[in-house]
């Protein structure tokens, strides 16, 4: 997280040990310690609040694409059951040799 190295610790410690004085500069580094404890469970809380949300959303949205696809297929289904006529598909918007016979005059 972040990048501190030994001389920057060196150099706290003296800066910390200067203020402070020897007498509070070990509550001081325990209060801190708790306070950063405090702040990574409450990070890591949120996190994984946000990461349950995210896993729920995704569900939803997978659950209703399903359902969609489902209401779909059923509407494919219904409309193939109301295309199923006596004449095959093929021949729908053709004349039959029957209605040519009729049309033509002479006949």
């Amino acid at each position: 997280m972040f990048d501190i190295g030994f001389a920057e610790l060196l150099l706290v410690s003296v800066v910390g040990l200067l203020v402070l004085g020897p007498e509070r500069l070990p509550g001081a580094i325990r209060t801190i310690s708790l306070w950063l404890g405090k702040l990574r469970r409450s990070f890591n809380s949120v996190r994984a609040e946000i990461e349950r949300e995210l896993q729920a959303d995704e569900i939803k949205q997978e659950l209703h694409n399903q359902a969609v696809m489902e209401s779909l297929k059923q509407a494919e289904k219904d409309l193939r059951g109301g295309l199923e006529t006596p004449y095959d598909i093929g021949d729908i918007g053709t004349e039959s040799s029957e209605e040519k016979k009729a049309d033509t005059p002479g006949s």
